[in-house]
């Protein structure tokens, strides 16, 4: 029989912002990738009133693990419940919950709690996995008190936009040129070195040295979730100085004529103590947020170009 070592932990942050702002937050996974620094990508499985199953591909300790949970959402109590169906290795079991006590009218305390198993009767096992809860609780609680009292102060910093191209080929060719990123120092001008390394089923770790329009080089990393032919979607962990967050994801949707449609979708956020020392003295946040749209957006369509060649070759 299987023996596992157990604990159980509880983080707490007083945050000044409405329970109401608090358990948005909480509830809303599908914005936790830019709100919450380990999250790279959440999505549901079943959603329902009150309950609902979730996909969570997220950095522990530096590795990426991926698990699907169950949440029980109860806004009237202010609390939202979570365990892991299937754990991932160490974890053989993970549970908890995200509880908001409002103490005033704009101040609440909000509790993480955790409770956990590790595989095997290691103690070893159960002191690495305390330490990566007790990194990432204080990493999610630190990143819902900043978003939660900015509120909306944070609308100009960041800025969200797509770009749709029409291919004349399969989406699995499109998709393949995406995916296949350890050729794009050879297959595209702005990429001047990449490394490309699968550390899990669909899971990417991406390294790549860029050029911008103006010849700005730029070394960034990224967790990529692949999902054959219809998307992938990415965070970078490693950003260059002008953004403090980058998410994307590349869709594939074919239209029923041999045509594809892909677009490619950037959430992004300025670094506004770097704006002056990249774009120089005078620089303001309106042309920071220029800059990251015309740069994110002029190396995605670069790509899709030269996806589109790519893919019609192969008609």
């Amino acid at each position: 029989m299987t023996s596992h070592t157990s604990a159980a932990t509880s983080h707490e942050i007083t945050v000044l912002a409405t329970a109401e702002r608090l358990y948005d937050l909480i509830a809303d996974v599908g914005n936790w990738a830019s709100v919450f620094p380990p999250s790279v990508h959440v999505d549901h499985v079943e959603r329902g009133g009150t309950e609902e199953r979730i996909r969570i591909w997220a950095t522990v300790d530096g590795q990426v693990k991926h698990w699907t949970s169950r949440r029980t959402l109860d806004r009237g109590a202010l609390r939202v419940d979570f365990r892991q169906e299937v754990p991932s290795p160490p974890f053989a079991a993970m549970g908890g919950a995200w509880i908001i006590d409002p103490t005033g009218p704009q101040e609440c305390t909000v509790r993480l709690l955790h409770d956990f198993e590790a595989v095997g009767d290691d103690p070893e096992t159960l002191r690495w996995i305390e330490r990566a809860v007790d990194a990432n609780s204080r990493a999610e609680l630190a990143a819902l008190k900043r978003h939660a009292e900015l509120g909306t102060a944070t609308a100009d910093t960041f800025l969200t936009f797509e770009d749709t191209v029409r291919v004349d080929g399969a989406a699995k060719d499109v998709y393949d040129f995406i995916n296949e990123a350890q050729h794009w120092a050879d297959r595209l001008p702005h990429v001047t070195a990449v490394s490309l390394k699968d550390v899990g089923p669909g899971v990417q770790i991406l390294a790549m040295d860029t050029l911008t329009k103006d010849g700005r080089p730029h070394t960034t990393e990224s967790v990529r979730i692949c999902f054959p032919y219809q998307r992938i979607v990415y965070k970078q962990t490693t950003l260059p100085p002008l953004m403090s967050l980058h998410t994307g994801e590349w869709r594939f949707e074919e239209d029923g004529t041999g045509t594809t449609v892909v677009t490619s979708r950037h959430t992004a956020e300025v670094e506004t103590r770097n704006i002056s020392r990249v774009l120089g003295e005078g620089a303001g946040l309106p042309e920071a947020r220029r800059f990251l749209r015309e740069a994110l957006g002029g190396n995605s369509l670069a790509t899709l170009s030269h996806a589109r060649e790519y893919a019609a070759a192969r008609r």
